[in-house]
């Protein structure tokens, strides 16, 4: 043990950022915010740069944009009532990825009114949010029925999409089986297990034509 060491111990203590669960909370949501403004940001150069395809950077942008919205609304408050506010006190280097942000569209999608980009980052969000309450064990017909409700029709509307696509069959059984159940019916684990598979497997169907279109 060196001299300081025993002088002064508690300089080689490890320094925590938070006491309580809701401060760590709190600092894992702004880590999520700041790693995916960070990603977009090197997502923009990747695509200036040639060194992704229009097809992938499509596909992860729309992806990502969605992941914004839901990172900022958890860490929005008076001290960050604004992405700017947040970007300045982390002293992140973003100009891409706030202008990417600001047009709330990849820059390969024209914007058509905001119609095609809108129904991808819709479709996006939908299989995100019902995954994750799936995995949070929320597994009540009337929590459900709405997203997955809002999937189908949104899937539908897609022109991207062919018709054939398996994922608008297997989701579309789906809307068929919550529908048959009362308000306050939950699935089985079998099937939560069965529709997390489903929407896993036809989620990433999806991000494949994206990439294909």
């Amino acid at each position: 043990m060196s001299e300081l060491e025993t002088m002064r111990p508690e300089l080689f203590e490890e320094v925590k950022l938070w006491e309580t669960a809701k401060e760590r909370e709190r600092y894992e949501n702004m880590a999520d915010l700041y790693a995916i403004v960070n990603t977009l940001q090197h997502l923009e150069k990747a695509y200036i740069r040639d060194c992704v395809t229009p097809k992938e950077y499509t596909a992860t942008c729309s992806k990502l944009l969605v992941q914004y919205k839901a990172a900022f609304k958890l860490v929005q408050s008076d001290e960050f009532p604004t992405l700017e506010a947040f970007v300045q006190r982390y002293k992140l280097d973003c100009p891409a990825a706030l202008q990417r942000i600001k047009e709330d569209r990849p820059i390969t999608i024209i914007d058509d009114k905001g119609n095609t980009s809108k129904c991808i980052a819709d479709i996006v969000s939908l299989f995100i949010t019902t995954m994750d309450k799936l995995r949070l064990e929320i597994k009540e017909m009337d929590q459900l029925h709405p997203d997955i409700r809002d999937l189908v029709d949104t899937m539908n509307r897609l022109s991207l999409l062919p018709p054939d696509f398996e994922g608008k069959k297997k989701i579309g059984e789906w809307l068929s089986t919550l529908s048959s159940m009362q308000a306050s019916d939950e699935l089985t684990e079998t099937q939560v297990r069965q529709l997390l598979f489903d929407l896993e497997s036809s989620y990433n169907s999806f991000n494949k034509i994206l990439h294909q279109a």
